[in-house]
């Protein structure tokens, strides 16, 4: 039983850890939109570089996010709930 608690616990940890690594991606985009914009405030002629270019570096970056959700969702689903029903069982 002890186990089980142990292995629940760790899954837990390890999904917290991924989703502030996706909290921690929308800070990224955040500051590099803001570069962005002190870019086309500089040069208003390289706009439509510029945005591409962020909008193409956000979405690379993005997908770690959602990376992380997926293997959150994926974490919990099929290890912890299967556990923790075996756990309320032996209760």
């Amino acid at each position: 039983m002890l186990e089980i608690a142990i292995i629940v616990a760790g899954v837990i940890i390890g999904c917290g850890i991924a989703l502030i690594s996706g909290g921690l991606v929308g800070i990224g985009e955040g500051y590099a939109a803001g570069k962005a914009v002190e870019a086309m405030a500089r040069q208003p002629e390289m706009e439509g570089s510029i945005r591409t270019t962020m909008l193409l570096g956000q979405a690379v970056s993005e997908s770690g996010a959602i990376y992380s959700l997926a293997v959150t969702l994926l974490l919990i689903f099929t290890v912890v709930l299967p556990l923790v029903d075996r756990l309320l069982e032996l209760l």
